[in-house]
């Protein structure tokens, strides 16, 4: 079975704008989110691999849902198509938020800014890296919505291993950079999901 989205229009619209206005936000923050002059880059090509990942795992993904019907997800599509939606939804506003919290600190590349701080509000105060929590569960929300488990399979290998290296390079630049706050504020953060990871 394919996509609920590529045999009703209306949920090929809803399908179509949640991702462009995604597309548009990550391509924006790329392009926007720029470090300092004076800044320390510490990025080893994480950048670049990162995107490889996210946008290459959303083109396998999307090939899949389309190739390989036989892994479809069983259930009623349309509520699993919404439920991915809403997923998306969610995790690009907690992204978001958590974006503008760490304010100038949020860069498009690794860099230590000038008088780079520890930024401990809001989702801060148990995860490290909140911006990624809510891109993954983006990225889940997109493979729910394509209603298949190889779709979902394959999100899940390409983001883990573009976020995995990124986060790695983040805090061996930010250990480098703050030191022992850095190291004390890891002991009492998780990474993506709070209390767990």
């Amino acid at each position: 079975m394919q996509p609920v989205f590529n045999s009703n229009p209306v949920l090929a619209w809803i399908f179509g704008i949640t991702i462009a206005v995604w597309v548009v936000s990550e391509m924006s923050r790329m392009f926007l989110r720029r470090p300092d002059r004076e800044a320390r880059r510490a990025d080893r090509l994480s950048a670049l691999l990162l995107n490889f990942c996210i946008w290459g795992g959303v083109l396998f993904a999307d090939i899949a849902a389309f190739r390989f019907r036989q892994f479809a997800i069983g259930g009623n599509p349309v509520v699993l198509f919404a439920l991915g939606i809403a997923l998306m939804w969610v995790g690009m506003a907690f992204r978001w938020y958590s974006i503008r919290v760490l304010g100038r600190f949020f860069t498009a590349v690794v860099a230590i800014q000038p008088e780079h701080q520890i930024v401990e509000t809001g989702p801060y105060r148990l995860l490290r890296h909140p911006s990624y929590s809510g891109a993954l569960v983006t990225f889940l929300g997109f493979g729910l919505a394509l209603g298949n488990w190889l779709s979902l399979l394959v999100i899940a290998i390409f983001t883990a291993i573009g976020y995995g290296y990124r986060i790695s390079v983040e805090e061996k630049a930010l250990l480098a950079g703050l030191g022992d706050a850095y190291r004390s504020y890891m002991k009492r953060t998780k990474r993506i999901i709070p209390f767990v990871i």
